[in-house]
């Protein structure tokens, strides 16, 4: 079936449809060669419609350890090639199979080339998946819609559960979920972590009252500031145990401390991000995806010290409070693009918990 993807500036890229569907979200696109099903599944997406910018995807299957989260919370996938057959000795089906059981919409035969080129031109925006017949009065309507602001709630487990370590003297870490992907945990967790994954609504009496060595604030979706109830509960556990934050993370600490935060043009998402270790003078290659960064102006007068940079657009990508220990950085460190390059930042928070201890 012929379909279309429209944005709300009126561009129009044509495709075939997998399936019937209609679809409305925040259109971006992510850079990486490999992972369309880490990110399919990983909820920093949740309610975005995203384009890949490699163009054959599908061509190595999908599979149940590839999963990044408990299901797929995109609102629609933009391909230009959907390969039918994978090849690969972990592969368990088709894309076009996960596809249709996730309930994604997904859009292919598309020049993602000129998808991407439009948005980093003008900057991500509002965009629909529609047939080829659908009407222009319900394109606009459609288009109406305001984006999804309760994605956190959306993506965070419904309740705590353990992840137990082996030593029973471990460094025992009480990880908020505002979306985290599977692969963190388990790198926590080969780090020597005793994990506590908690919903992101828990209080920080709650938290505190489980008495751990350390706090970790996880990645997720959407716009930190659609979450002032969450902030408010991570000011209350700076200076009361060492943390640790990434990507969302990252950024509700900084809110939280006073600093302020700001949407991209046009994001950072890709297996293929530089950024520059200040202390170290190195640059690591990072995994990223965030739509928003901290305001490095708004850390004026604030305890805190930018530890971490974006080489192509300067942005701020890590900070350490100069006084308490914690740390966070804008990236996804477990993904390891490098291959090895921020498992250090694993290292570092272990090192930090026995310090304190």
């Amino acid at each position: 079936m012929k379909g279309n993807l429209i944005l709300e500036d009126g561009s129009a890229f044509s495709g075939e449809l997998l399936d019937e569907a209609k679809e409305f979200g925040e259109v971006v696109f992510n850079t990486g060669m490999t992972g369309y099903q880490e990110v399919l599944t990983d909820p920093s997406y949740c309610s975005q419609i995203v384009t890949l910018t490699y163009p054959l995807i599908g061509n190595y299957g999908v599979a149940k350890s590839f999963m990044e989260s408990r299901k797929s919370f995109v609102n629609g996938f933009i391909i230009a090639e959907l390969c039918d057959v994978g090849s690969n000795w972990q592969s368990e089906g088709a894309l076009a199979d996960f596809l249709r059981e996730q309930g994604v919409p997904c859009l292919h035969g598309v020049d993602t080339r000129a998808v991407t080129r439009h948005i980093r031109s003008v900057g991500a925006m509002k965009g629909v998946i529609v047939p080829g017949n659908t009407t222009q009065e319900e394109i606009d309507r459609m288009l109406s819609r305001e984006i999804q602001k309760d994605v956190v709630a959306t993506v965070t487990t419904k309740e705590t559960y353990v992840m137990a370590a082996d030593s029973a003297d471990a460094p025992r870490v009480v990880v908020m979920d505002f979306g985290i992907k599977q692969n963190i945990l388990r790198s926590l967790h080969e780090f020597g972590f005793h994990l506590t994954v908690v919903p992101a609504q828990t209080s920080a009496e709650e938290i505190l009252a489980m008495n751990p060595d350390g706090v970790f604030l996880s990645n997720g979706p959407g716009d930190p500031k659609d979450v002032p109830d969450i902030i408010a509960e991570v000011k209350k556990l700076i200076g009361k145990k060492p943390i640790f934050g990434i990507c969302l993370g990252h950024q509700l600490f900084a809110l939280a401390m006073g600093a302020d935060t700001y949407k991209l043009k046009f994001g950072h998402r890709g297996s293929n991000q530089p950024v520059k270790n200040l202390a170290m003078n190195r640059v690591h290659i990072s995994s990223q995806n965030h739509g928003f960064a901290v305001d490095e102006s708004s850390l004026q007068g604030l305890p805190l010290e930018v530890t971490h940079r974006a080489v192509n657009d300067g942005t701020v990508e890590g900070l350490r409070h100069t006084e308490l220990p914690v740390f966070t950085v804008q990236y996804h460190p477990e993904a390891s693009p490098g291959p090895t390059d921020n498992r250090y930042l694993f290292e570092q928070f272990r090192a930090l918990l026995k310090e304190e201890k």
